[in-house]
């Protein structure tokens, strides 16, 4: 009979924060998304997807590699700056292999990839910012219990 009501327990949506010179791809990509229940912001350019990850709340950042101005790369240079510990994929429609040095926790040359993979990657990405999560059973052995009685 804790003070919780029903409502909290909801698992708030997690964002991503999709960034496109693209329209077409951002737009497929929003709907990819939200169809799995992820709550998506979209943006055109790096310079206005940086100015959007600085109010706060993204979970995970999804950016396309090639974009006038601010590219993909310098742009989660940039995040991980602010903050290190949001996960960021970087997409590409014309590098396959990508040599430069990225600071991305992803890479996935667009069209190489299935959408599924995307979103098992994404899956991942945020279960590890997260922690692992109580359900699963084979946690690694870390002494977490330190001071529990």
């Amino acid at each position: 009979m804790g003070g919780h009501s029903g409502k909290e327990k909801m698992k708030p949506k997690r964002t991503i924060l999709c960034v496109d010179d693209n329209e077409q791809s951002l737009s497929i990509r929003k709907v990819l998304l939200e169809t799995r229940g992820y709550r998506v912001l979209t943006c055109a350019t790096g310079e206005e997807a940086l100015e959007r990850f600085k109010k706060g709340g993204v979970d995970l950042v999804l950016t396309d590699l090639i974009m006038p101005g601010l590219d993909g790369t310098r742009l989660i240079e940039q995040i991980k700056g602010l903050s290190p510990q949001t996960p960021a994929i970087l997409l590409s429609g014309k590098v396959r292999i990508y040599d430069r040095d990225t600071r991305a926790d992803v890479f996935l040359p667009k069209g190489m990839y299935a959408p599924a993979e995307l979103l098992e990657r994404i899956r991942l990405l945020l279960v590890r910012k997260r922690g692992p999560k109580r359900a699963q059973s084979r946690t690694p052995r870390i002494p977490t219990q330190i001071g529990v009685a």
